[in-house]
């Protein structure tokens, strides 16, 4: 089994109950590929670093998936033809970092912090 980190960015207009969708209907995808979702994220709104499609921002979703190729390849042959996604990005990786919250506010970093210290 490949270890694999997939990001989606849908679009700025995008309401939580559609991201929610989007999210759901994913993990379907791959589990219907023999896959499993081990965890996903929600990142949030964050600005684009040039206009996509028009759209200045964009909310981006985060998942690490255990699979075969097969389930990347089915992802993105869906995710191509996905009017709500502007991009996405699929990177195989050697271990996941289940750990490190990337994108939490940083009072909640230095508190997790402060608390293994």
């Amino acid at each position: 089994m490949n270890l694999y980190e997939h990001t989606i960015i849908a679009r700025q207009d995008t309401s939580p109950s559609e991201l929610k969708q989007l999210t759901e209907k994913y993990s379907k995808i791959v589990e219907k590929n023999e896959g499993e979702v081990v965890k996903t994220e929600n990142w949030g709104l964050l600005n684009l670093s040039y206009l996509i499609k028009k759209n200045k921002k964009g909310s981006y979703i985060h998942f690490k998936i255990k699979g075969k190729g097969k389930v990347v390849e089915e992802l993105e042959k869906n995710e191509a033809i996905d009017k709500k996604l502007l991009r996405y990005l699929t990177v195989r990786v050697k271990e996941f970092d289940l750990d490190t919250n990337y994108f939490g506010k940083k009072d909640d970093i230095e508190n997790k912090e402060s608390a293994k210290n």
